[in-house]
């Protein structure tokens, strides 16, 4: 299993099971498109890549506090980062707060461009609860 943690393990490992709900629907925003996501992020919550991370998104490159990883778009909403499958399940009209996540479980993650996604945060906990994703870790 790859991990976006700058290309390091997270402190604990949880069995997918434990970050989401096999049994639960799980989909991908089909109008995510690597020019929607492109730019600069901050992590505000999740699990398997730490809270406050700075993330880069362009070119084909996603590089987290620095480390790249190659990107590819691979579905509609659907991207692999550096082998690890990278789905966009919410992603605001404006593009100001993207909920993504693995959708077998691995790891979540919840990206604002300011730091500050306001309401913002409470439509992307929907949506990662409707997904299956243990919520109570953000």
């Amino acid at each position: 299993m790859t991990v976006l943690v700058g290309c390091q393990k997270p402190a604990e490992t949880v069995p997918p099971a434990a970050l989401r709900n096999q049994s639960a629907p799980v989909a991908a925003q089909v109008d995510a498109t690597e020019a929607r996501i492109a730019g600069n992020w901050r992590v505000v919550a999740g699990v398997g890549i730490p809270v406050g991370s700075k993330v880069s998104i362009g070119q084909g490159v996603m590089a987290v506090n620095g480390s790249a990883l190659p990107l590819a778009q691979v579905g509609p909403g659907q991207f692999m980062a550096g082998g690890t499958a990278l789905w966009v399940h919410w992603l605001d009209a404006d593009a100001r707060t993207v909920a993504m996540g693995d959708p077998d479980g691995h790891w979540y993650f919840v990206m604002d461009r300011t730091g500050k996604p306001g309401e913002r945060m409470t439509a992307a906990k929907t949506i990662l609860d409707w997904y299956g994703y243990d919520t109570t870790r953000l």
